[in-house]
């Protein structure tokens, strides 16, 4: 009986479809099972059953429909995220309009001396050609670089100026010569001759001799008088020089004193002054004596006797003081002073 039943669950054909649809159920199983957890194996035999199979199953399915969602989610995402970085502008504009807005709200919260000092700041920038984000000592050097180029010019102008005003004096002093060298009289000179040919050509030639220069008819005695004068100041320069020679030799030995010489001299000085001042100290004891010698010495000799005559009276009274304190003793034997 068992093996008919065996047969019958081999060769039924409801048992074979369910077969195959578990063998193909185990393996999706499988395949989706290697593919989450890639090292594990698969399921060992005695866990292949239907109650497993149906667990695995539900659990595909929720993990698949997991998968999508998350995919979709993923996908609207992307899109969404692609959408909104099509409508903002780029980071470099969004940095230059965020900046652009600080520095306008800056701009006008300014006071009026700012705005202005940020003004002329701006335009003194543009003007030297600097970099957009100057550096005031920067511009501080270029300034000064062109104040000392304006200065320059400044003076290069003033040389043009001065080298015009002389090149125009020179010109009129020259149109003033030659108007007075063409006012000057011309020699007319006359010549007679039978040819026709010969005349022009005297004519001419005159003419041609006219048009020259002719001298000051003064000139050679100005000439004679300038040559007189330069021989005077000559022989009075030479005069002058032979006179001032000695003082330049002075100047010159006073410039070869260096400071040496001069402290040397300062010594000596100062050895001279001590010396006076002993003199002056031996000199004082002779003060209120004659200018004569023998009165002088005649009056030392009377200064010197009553020099003595002080010295003995002196002596004398010192002798009767000592006499008249020094105790005596009397004749009764008491004692008493004189």
């Amino acid at each position: 009986m068992a093996h008919l039943l065996n047969n019958t669950a081999i060769f039924s054909p409801s048992v074979a479809r369910a077969a195959a649809s578990a063998a193909k159920d185990w393996s999706y199983i499988d395949s989706w099972l290697a593919r989450k957890f890639p090292s594990n194996r698969p399921p060992p035999p005695f866990e292949r059953n239907a109650d497993t199979l149906k667990a695995l199953l539900a659990l595909a399915a929720a993990n698949e429909a997991a998968d999508e969602e998350r995919a979709l989610l993923f996908r609207l995402e992307s899109e969404t995220l692609s959408q909104l970085q099509k409508q903002q502008p780029p980071k470099d504009d969004l940095l230059t309009t965020t900046r652009e807005s600080i520095l306008t709200s800056l701009e006008d919260s300014l006071a009026r001396e700012g705005s202005t000092a940020l003004t002329s700041l701006a335009q003194l920038s543009l003007q030297l050609n600097s970099s957009p984000f100057p550096n005031p000592v920067s511009l501080a050097s270029d300034l000064l670089s062109l104040q000392s180029q304006l200065a320059e010019l400044e003076q290069t102008l003033a040389r043009i100026d001065i080298l015009t005003s002389y090149i125009s004096s020179e010109s009129e002093s020259l149109s003033k010569l030659s108007s007075e060298i063409d006012a000057r009289p011309r020699p007319s000179s006359s010549h007679s001759d039978d040819d026709n040919g010969n005349h022009d050509n005297s004519s001419a030639s005159n003419s041609t001799k006219t048009k020259g220069y002719h001298p000051h008819p003064s000139l050679a005695k100005s000439n004679l008088a300038a040559q007189r004068r330069i021989r005077t100041l000559s022989t009075r320069i030479q005069e002058l020089s032979a006179h001032a020679s000695p003082n330049l030799s002075t100047e010159n030995d006073n410039k070869g004193v260096s400071i040496q010489d001069i402290h040397a001299q300062e010594q000596a000085y100062l050895e001279l002054l001590q010396q006076k001042k002993e003199l002056d100290a031996q000199l004082a004891g002779f003060a209120g004596l004659p200018h004569d010698i023998d009165a002088a010495r005649e009056e030392l000799e009377n200064l010197r006797i009553e020099l003595r005559r002080t010295t003995e009276r002196r002596d004398s009274v010192f002798e009767g003081l000592v006499e008249r304190e020094t105790p005596k003793k009397g004749r009764s034997g008491t004692i008493g002073r004189r």
